[in-house]
């Protein structure tokens, strides 16, 4: 009996012993493979494609050019990847991308992991636009890896006035006749990209002369429209025939023009016959005269 239970000891100590020692190499095995399977779960990079834009918002006046800057980054397994650039932007407007540092444009661009390229939109419009927002869009695609990337800009036109004036005929002359009302035509013009209101008009005429507008005040005149004032001029009766320099101006909170126009004054027709009465007197007076000393 002693032999035997001494025996079973024996056993059931190397039995706990094997089940130590396999614990012993099998655990770090398990440790090590639960270990290397987390990490390389870790390593494994999704791909992806992706702007990054610090100015999404310009402004500028209706006709300016706006350049927005964009970097695009690749992220994924592939050493260089090709990708197609699209635009699209308002009717009437030019969109293209360029690099940031040229004046080239790209329809694609190859793109490496990790790498990122510094792109430009550029975006004109070809016709003035009117003063509001206007949205520009860059996209960057592969279909084969099934990726793709959008950028929205926005362009905020800022309106501009521009008052041009001049006479109908385009001339800056005319001719008047003192003591009487003369009138002369000018064109109020819009030329700006927003309308222009109230314009008050104002004359710098020689001392003693009336000049008067027909409107005193114009109201509002649309962008691209125009408007025709009357303007009466009366020069003084007595005055002497030559030239005169009168200037118009039209002033608005905006806007303002001027223009110089020369003024030729004619004498009044019956003064004309008057002074040809004289001299014909005179040459009358002279020529009896002439006659009385040749008779003597």
């Amino acid at each position: 009996m002693g032999y035997r239970n001494k025996k079973s000891k024996m056993l059931f100590l190397t039995t706990v012993l094997l089940f130590v020692i396999s614990l012993y190499f099998l655990l770090p095995g398990t440790i090590f493979a639960q270990t290397t399977e987390e990490e390389t779960e870790e390593t494994v990079i999704p791909e992806k494609l992706e702007f990054d834009i610090t100015y999404p918002e310009l402004k500028a006046k209706a006709g300016e050019q706006f350049s927005f800057k964009m970097d695009l980054t690749y992220t994924g397994k592939e050493e260089e990847v090709t990708f197609d650039l699209t635009t699209e932007g308002p009717e009437g407007w030019y969109v293209g991308v360029t690099p940031a540092y040229e004046q080239t444009e790209i329809s694609a661009v190859k793109l490496k992991p990790a790498k990122k390229e510094s792109l430009k939109a550029v975006a004109i419009p070809l016709v003035k636009p009117q003063p509001g927002e206007y949205k520009i869009t860059v996209k960057a695609s592969n279909e084969e890896l099934g990726l793709e990337a959008t950028a929205e800009f926005l362009a905020i036109v800022t309106a501009t006035y521009e008052l041009d004036l001049t006479t109908k005929s385009g001339r800056l002359d005319t001719k008047v006749t003192s003591g009487k009302d003369n009138h002369l035509i000018i064109k109020l013009e819009n030329k700006g990209s927003d309308s222009i209101e109230k314009i008050t008009l104002s004359a710098d005429e020689p001392e003693g002369w009336i000049v008067e507008f027909d409107p005193k005040e114009v109201e509002k005149i649309e962008a691209g429209k125009s408007k025709e004032v009357d303007v009466t001029i009366t020069p003084p009766e007595k005055t002497i025939a030559g030239d005169y320099m009168l200037t118009i101006s039209a002033k608005s909170e905006n806007a303002e023009d001027k223009i110089e126009v020369r003024v030729t004054v004619l004498t009044p027709t019956i003064w004309g016959w008057v002074g040809i009465g004289i001299i014909v007197i005179v040459i009358v007076g002279i020529a009896v005269t002439f006659a009385r000393l040749g008779r003597r």
